[in-house]
């Protein structure tokens, strides 16, 4: 039996204010993409993400569990179903068990009740709000069809049961207009919610709601907060009695001055649930935010309750009425000042906070940005201060290339959403865990294709027709040796860091400062003014634990060192030799004269003239043979063409051989067998791996087909693992354009039997729910070894590491 262990999985998270909830039992759900990602943010081993659940089939914009349930939760998502998830509690993984498709539009928003309760409801974009109700066995039934009149788009939702009627529930919804609309579903007069009142004041669409009781006495009032992108938060309170709560009966003109041109209304609306009278009125204005507010999330410590409020304006506050005055003030505030934002946007600092959430104990918060990272506070007892700790991180649109260092020390990936990052193994004591150790590249364009000069440089090419290439700074450096033990002997001749001019794409190299000296600007006229974003301290580069994402999207930059120019279209492949003197490329192409393989030599970055031509339409893959003698590139014209190396001139390749049919339908990658004979498969949109060998005899670059793998699903990506098992047989990992991966086993020397390891592999728990984008195999130098690790990157925006250890 084959042991499969996923040794690291990450996804950044969907930017939606709804798309994340945390459990009383420590488990954080969380949309990613088109998944349901889990995390324990309190988890002492700070690992990354348990599990991702697949299902849906566009992006998840809501995410609940039902309280005190049996570990039920509900998604909604832009495919217009909900999904309930049940935990099987014996293994602790989460099912789907059931899909509700009755909404026509988007689902933005759902809401459960904070007591113990089987209704829940959910908002879509089809201006409706459903009102669904578990049975025993868990299986929702669609109870109410409620359509907004007047027509608006539901973006919140809240509801409770009333207080002092507690068969009775309230339902709060907001969302593309300025009012919020009070439901009430009397249980003595009917089954149903009706609209008993409309609440007006925001000015603005309103992105949040959320109910909580005042105090734990079952007859408390509710108070409902609203938070808006007027920049301001409202608390309103649901009362039961005939006369008005206190707030309401002193209505202070003077609240109206902090409204300019619009005065606080105070008035009642009343109405009645199982024969009692309630009344809802505006109670209090929350004024502090610069930004839209997002999201609010109540919390009850002792016998006092807090507010946390998550803003585009990039903080997190928590507010608490004051003892004495009873007025509401910001307590802590988390996240950037103002001055401390950064030289660019693209540094990640500016978005804002989609959501914040509270832990099930109040001692923690969390918080997600604009770059899909979750930022962690916990509350320090003895300081009364909110620590910032280590949150997780993930690429937020398709990973479109990977590459390990030439040692296999750390992982770099690049995606669709303008970044690279470098991924490393954190050891410390008796623990270790993956996390994102640096983000080397932040840039203008989407990235496509990255590849490892070494261990101290890469070059990633983009949809900018040219590649960078860029040397790991000393602060990135003097990390990785202190948190993952890898030791470099160049490290004193490295730059202390790098950041990004403001108006440029190109990261600079850099000197730190000590921390108490002064930085003095230019002349008197300014024009040589230092950007303080740009100022970087010794002490800010010296961690103990992974960087936390303000300091990665900051301080972890590499300096760019090279440009190398030359294609006409964007950049679709590139691979590094083995022994890192050259660099092949290829574009975009629709025609021979732009379908070159251009090659770049590293010592000087010239590029070795002429171009390589074989191809008609865009190279998809190159790769490099284990020795460097030959270079394999496969096409979207059906074609695979190999070059061999030059004896005399080692810079130069020239066409040996091709195959203009190599596959029926377009090639999309290849990989060389790390064998002494020369082997390769390429993989196409034809649904078949090709294994070809050379012919015996024939030479040593006549190749023919060996065998062939069919698959259900056209095959995106290949790769061999890099060292061949004690028997001489090797490694061949192929993915699909859905998402599977299967492996397979093949023996080279003889039959080219290719025989899949067992099944495992297709657990849908485990593996991306769109197309592998790439699969990458860890180096590994020593020959048989028992456990190999691979890396998996998807259109998802998945990125995984799996180890495999075979059986005999």
């Amino acid at each position: 039996m084959t042991q499969l262990t996923a040794e690291y999985l990450t996804a950044g998270a969907n930017r939606h204010p709804s798309a994340a909830d945390w459990d009383t039992s420590g488990l954080l759900a969380f949309g990613a993409d088109r998944n349901v990602a889990l995390w324990q943010p309190q988890n002492t081993r700070s690992q990354g993400l348990l599990a991702l659940l697949s299902g849906h089939t566009d992006t998840v914009n809501a995410v609940k569990f039902i309280p005190e349930s049996s570990r039920i939760l509900v998604s909604g998502s832009v495919d217009k179903t909900l999904r309930v998830w049940k935990e099987d509690p014996t293994s602790g993984l989460y099912t789907c068990i059931q899909t509700l498709s009755d909404h026509q539009s988007s689902v933005n928003c759902v809401a459960v009740s904070s007591r113990s309760s089987r209704i829940f409801a959910s908002g879509a974009a089809d201006a409706t709000v459903k009102i669904w109700e578990l049975d025993d066995q868990n299986v929702a039934a669609l109870q109410q069809s409620i359509s907004i009149v007047p027509r608006f788009f539901p973006l919140a939702l809240a509801l409770s049961p009333l207080a002092g009627a507690p068969e009775s529930y309230v339902l709060a919804v907001a969302g593309t207009k300025d009012i919020i609309q009070i439901y009430v579903k009397d249980s003595e007069k009917s089954p149903d919610f009706k609209l008993q009142a409309t609440l007006s004041g925001h000015e603005g669409w309103i992105r949040s709601l959320e109910f909580t009781q005042e105090s734990f006495r079952p007859d408390s009032d509710l108070i409902l907060s609203s938070a808006s992108q007027d920049k301001y938060i409202r608390l309103w309170r649901i009362h039961q009695g005939k006369e008005l709560p206190a707030a309401a009966a002193s209505a202070d003109p003077s609240l109206g001055a902090f409204m300019p041109g619009k005065s606080l209304s105070n008035r009642a609306h009343r109405f009645k649930a199982e024969g009692l009278d309630f009344s809802a009125t505006f109670e209090a204005l929350l004024l502090g935010h610069e930004d839209w507010i997002y999201s609010t999330k109540w919390k009850a410590v002792g016998n006092k309750l807090q507010l946390l409020s998550a803003s585009a304006d990039n903080s997190l506050a928590i507010w608490e009425p004051d003892s004495t005055t009873g007025v509401w003030v910001t307590v802590a505030r988390m996240g950037e000042i103002s001055a401390e934002k950064g030289s660019t946007t693209a540094t990640g600092s500016t978005g804002g906070f989609w959501t914040g959430l509270w832990s099930p104990s109040g001692e923690t918060v969390v918080c997600l940005g604009r770059t899909g990272s979750w930022r962690l506070w916990n509350h320090n007892m003895d300081e009364d201060r909110w620590v910032q700790g280590v949150g997780i991180s993930g690429h937020t649109q398709a990973v479109t290339g990977i590459a390990w260092s030439k040692e296999g020390e750390y992982l770099l990936s690049t995606s669709s959403d303008q970044t690279t990052r470098l991924h490393a193994k954190w050891k410390r004591e008796d623990l270790s865990s993956w996390h994102e150790m640096a983000r080397p590249q932040i840039h203008g364009y989407d990235l496509n294709c990255i590849d490892s000069l070494g261990s101290s440089q890469f070059v990633s090419g983009a949809d900018e027709k040219l590649m960078r290439v860029f040397n790991k700074p000393r602060a990135v450096a003097s990390l990785l040796a202190k948190l993952c033990g890898f030791s470099d002997s160049h490290i004193e001749s490295m730059p202390d860091a790098a950041n990004m001019p403001v108006l440029g794409l190109s990261n600079k190299a850099i000197e730190a400062v000590d921390d108490d000296q002064e930085v003095v600007n230019g002349n008197n006229n300014d024009r040589e003014a230092i950007d303080p974003a740009s100022i970087v301290h010794k002490s800010t580069l010296n961690l103990d634990h992974p960087p936390l994402e303000d300091h990665l999207s900051r301080h972890t930059l590499w300096p760019e060192t090279e440009k190398l120019y030359g294609h006409g279209y964007e950049i679709s492949c590139l691979a590094a030799s083995h022994d890192g003197s050259l660099i092949a490329t290829a574009c975009k192409a629709s025609s021979i004269d732009h379908a070159v393989i251009r090659l770049f030599e590293t010592q000087t970055w010239h590029e070795v003239k002429p171009p390589l031509t074989a191809h008609s339409l865009t190279v998809t893959r190159l790769r490099f043979s284990p020795d460097d003698r030959y270079l394999l590139s496969v096409g979207r014209d059906r074609q695979w063409a190999v070059f061999s190396r030059d004896e005399k001139d080692r810079n130069q390749y020239k066409l040996a051989t091709s195959n203009p049919k190599g596959h029926t339908r377009m090639i999309l990658d290849a990989a060389w067998a790390p064998t002494e004979t020369r082997v390769f498969a390429t993989a196409g949109r034809d649904k078949v791996v090709n294994v070809w060998g050379v012919e015996d005899g024939g030479g040593e670059v006549n190749f023919v087909l060996k065998t062939k793998i069919a698959a259900e699903h056209p095959v995106t990506a290949i790769d061999f693992a890099t060292a061949p098992m004690a028997d001489g047989k090797v490694y061949l990992a192929t993915g699909t354009e859905v998402g599977r991966v299967r492996v397979y086993c093949i023996n080279v020397k003889e039959s080219f039997e290719a025989v899949e390891l067992d099944s495992s592999f297709q657990s849908t728990y485990s593996f991306p729910t769109k197309a592998i984008t790439q699969l990458a195999w860890r180096p590994t130098s020593k020959e048989g070894g028992d456990e190999v690790e691979l890396a998996i990157a998807s259109e998802d925006s998945s990125l995984r590491i799996f180890s495999i250890a075979p059986s005999s």
